[in-house]
């Protein structure tokens, strides 16, 4: 069975349509996570890389302790502290995904704040209440987003990277109308495709506040971008934890996002900025 071997976790990598991928890690790396988020999502987790990544990024800022997973979400037999713990959860359209990523959660670290659920967005929102379920902290997604090229031949390949099967309209209707008032949408899309999500979201009320362009090498332009989304007047702070005045942006009209650019490759080896983004995750 392929097994990729991050610092802290394992992920299972033969089952999922979508295999372990730079875009995945870049998000998980690059996304803002707030030491104040108790309920993630993940939208078409794949294996689960970027919600384990998501995971370990956020009990490292709250200091949960030597069990994570018991001391932040209640305990091994479903008590996961609701309301005051944390719940990682995580959604795929592809049934073999789905568990997979349920396995490769299982057997991590933060297993007992971790679910993967296999079902449409459109049905993860049936299952929702307002009562019940609030809102999320952070909602993150590695979508498809080829929409009119040549497509893949094999069926579960093409729905895990078509956007005919979740595009990014959804999961901006979605965020919409599920982020908590501080809640915060972040997303891997291509760099060329900026201008368009970004009028898109603020139609849904959601403003940009961060975007890192993402360059293979110094010399060619950035093919993908991680794009950060939040509502009307929502501080974030980019270190996540405590946060000195300069770290703090605002969303909403008239601020303009936090603008950088990551450039993975330098004279044919990994550059120091990427090896220091993923430090904590790979060995490389």
């Amino acid at each position: 069975m392929p097994v990729f071997r991050f610092k802290r976790f394992e992920v299972s990598n033969d089952r999922s349509a979508m295999k372990v991928n730079t875009d995945g890690v870049l998000l998980g790396a690059l996304m803002t996570v707030s030491s104040h988020d108790r309920r993630l999502l993940d939208i078409g987790t794949g294996t689960g890389t970027v919600a384990l990544m998501a995971a370990q990024r956020l009990f490292s800022r709250i200091g949960a302790g030597t069990d994570p997973g018991l001391s932040a979400c209640g305990d091994r037999d479903g008590n996961d502290g609701r309301g005051s713990g944390v719940s990682v959860m995580a959604i795929d359209i592809d049934r073999p995904s789905a568990e997979e990523a349920a396995e490769n959660f299982a057997a991590a670290p933060w297993s007992a704040c971790m679910s993967a659920v296999h079902c449409p967005l459109s049905g993860f929102e049936r299952m929702l209440s307002p009562v019940n379920d609030g809102g999320f902290d952070l909602v993150f997604s590695n979508p498809p987003y080829f929409e009119s090229s040549l497509k893949a031949p094999d069926a579960r390949r093409r729905a895990a990277r078509h956007a005919d099967t979740l595009s990014y309209r959804e999961i901006m209707s979605f965020s919409a109308r599920w982020l908590s008032a501080q809640g915060r949408l972040s997303m891997i899309l291509p760099a060329d495709m900026w201008m368009e999500v970004r009028r898109y979201a603020v139609s849904w009320g959601l403003y940009p506040f961060r975007m890192v362009g993402v360059k293979t090498s110094p010399r060619r332009p950035c093919t993908r971008a991680v794009m950060e989304f939040a509502r009307k007047g929502t501080a974030i702070c980019l270190s996540g934890g405590g946060c000195p005045e300069k770290n703090e942006i605002t969303a909403g009209p008239g601020y303009e996002p936090v603008g950088s650019v990551l450039t993975i490759m330098n004279e044919g080896t990994y550059s120091s900025e990427y090896r220091s983004l993923v430090s904590d995750f790979l060995l490389i």
